[in-house]
């Protein structure tokens, strides 16, 4: 398979679980060269590989997620000390992944459109 298919399959996927809730100022770029959706200029999830997609997330975050679901959260030594999680994006069903791309908006998210996804 075309690895780049896949990477944009599951760029799709990120794109359509972050419309369907609805998350104001998503904008499609690029993070280190890879596709990413940003809010305000900052990545708040970027697709790493075929395999693997980061998120945006405070640090205190990350060790209960990894904790809870360490089949589907882990962590390199690149992502030690930063506010990034990897994730194994085979391991994670749409409900959770839209809970985690929300969360992971909110932490990027400017205040003026955190407040307008709140109102809404």
């Amino acid at each position: 398979m075309d690895p780049h298919s896949t990477m944009d399959a599951i760029f799709e996927r990120l794109q359509q679980l972050a419309a369907q809730a609805n998350l104001p100022g998503v904008e499609h770029g690029t993070h280190y060269g890879l596709p990413a959706l940003k809010v305000g200029g900052k990545a708040f999830v970027t697709v790493k590989n075929n395999e693997t997609i980061v998120l945006a997330i405070p640090i205190n975050r990350k060790e209960q997620l990894m904790e809870m679901a360490p089949e589907i959260y882990f962590q390199t030594d690149h992502y030690i000390g930063w506010p990034s999680l990897p994730l194994r994006i085979t391991a994670i069903g749409d409900e959770e992944l839209q809970q985690r791309l929300i969360e992971a908006w909110r932490y990027r998210a400017p205040k003026k459109l955190q407040a307008a996804f709140n109102e809404a």
